[in-house]
């Protein structure tokens, strides 16, 4: 696999982030994570370093090495596992494991996602959460999804095999740059299908974090999935 994520991806990531909202997503996440949270695509810590700050026991996992050094510059006090979502364990159990701002589709397969959200329910205590927030499934063969002065975002679909590049075309010290990750988008509906196969419910599913309504118009989604009690790993 490659890390997309590496070098100066990494260097720039929080700068190039730095608009998206982190208090509105800690506010969501906060009532599930009391018994410890996990997340997956930790990367610079974002989230998972505001979170810790409340007071939850957070840990991560994520296959770039660069993202996570970011992440050492801000705290060593959160665990992080170097791996694949899809297959990658660390000790104990959480009330909570989440992935965020469309990093379930890093997982480019099927059984990728598939085993994904197994992995998240093996490291959920029953009752406890798995929250994605991810956009809806694509439709658009090339989709122009921003556009800036410093920053040119094209989506490029092939419906046929569900594959999403998504071409980010910034504007870095007066020259520009380009990089093409690759990703599966997927549709609510057949993560729902992915939630059951690994033996969880769904519980809610919001349009964003303020808890607005999950409608055919909604570009994204954020759902909780729920891992019944009496359910163990």
């Amino acid at each position: 696999m490659t890390d997309w994520f590496a070098g100066e991806i990494a260097e720039r990531y929080d700068k190039s982030t730095a608009g998206m909202p982190v208090e509105p997503v800690v506010d969501f996440l906060l009532p599930f994570a009391g018994g410890g949270a996990l997340e997956f695509a930790i990367g610079t810590g974002r989230i998972a370093v505001p979170l810790a700050e409340h007071g939850v026991r957070v840990a991560g996992i994520d296959f770039s090495p660069d993202m996570v050094a970011q992440l050492r510059q801000k705290t060593d006090e959160i665990p992080v596992a170097i791996g694949d979502m899809s297959t990658t364990r660390v000790e104990g159990t959480f009330s909570l494991v989440y992935v965020l701002f469309n990093s379930i589709n890093n997982v480019t397969t099927q059984d990728g996602q598939v085993n994904a959200f197994a992995n998240a329910a093996a490291h959920l205590e029953p009752g406890g959460g798995f929250v994605v927030e991810v956009g809806t499934l694509s439709t658009q063969p090339l989709e122009v999804f921003d556009l800036t002065d410093t920053h040119v975002g094209v989506d490029e679909f092939d419906a046929a095999t569900q594959r999403l590049v998504s071409h980010h075309f910034s504007l870095v010290d007066g020259e520009w740059r380009r990089h093409s990750p690759p990703f599966r988008s997927v549709s609510h509906a057949e993560l729902d299908l992915m939630a059951r196969l690994a033996g969880m419910e769904l519980r809610e599913r919001w349009a964003d974090w303020d808890r607005s309504p999950f409608t055919a118009e909604s570009t994204k989604h954020v759902s909780v999935w729920e891992k019944p009690l009496g359910r163990g790993a």
